[in-house]
Order: C-alpha cells, then sequence, then structure tokens
C-alpha cells in the first residue's frame, strides 16, 4: 500500500509541475481546462500523499489548490 501512495504522490507532484512548465513556456493558458485538471488531479495525488503521512498542512494546502481548479472549472463552463 505505501509504494502505491508513494506513486499517487509523486504522480501528482509530476502533473503540478508539468502544467507550471507549460505555462511558464506559454504553450498552455492559466484558464484552460487541461491546465486547471492537471493541477485539480495534481493536488488530489498531494492530498492522498500528504493524508496518508499526516502532514496536514500539506493537506490544506493542496485541498485549497484543488478548490480553485473546481471554481475556475465551473465558472469557464458557465460563461
Amino acid at each position: 500500500m505505501n509504494v502505491w501512495i508513494e506513486v499517487i504522490g509523486w504522480s501528482g507532484a509530476l502533473l503540478i509541475i508539468v502544467a507550471y512548465g507549460l505555462i511558464s513556456a506559454g504553450r498552455l493558458d492559466a484558464r484552460s481546462p487541461l491546465y486547471q485538471v492537471m493541477n485539480i488531479v495534481g493536488a488530489a495525488g498531494f492530498i492522498v500523499n500528504s493524508g496518508w503521512n499526516g502532514a496536514l498542512p500539506s493537506v490544506g494546502l493542496n485541498v485549497v489548490w484543488l478548490c480553485i481548479g473546481v471554481f475556475t472549472l465551473l465558472r469557464r463552463a458557465r460563461q
């Protein structure tokens, strides 16, 4: 089980890093659905890993990160 928790956490980290790299390189727009989904899934991976390891500040940060992504996607869908 611990191996899967680590894989989930590292996958989340990779997604967030790739998303940030694509934004920085001008390959993605910050409001694009792909960017938001990458951040939502990445944050979810961090939440699982951090929660399992008892890192509650990281869980809190990533819950907020995930909520921002969901809010942005919902707002975009309404427009």
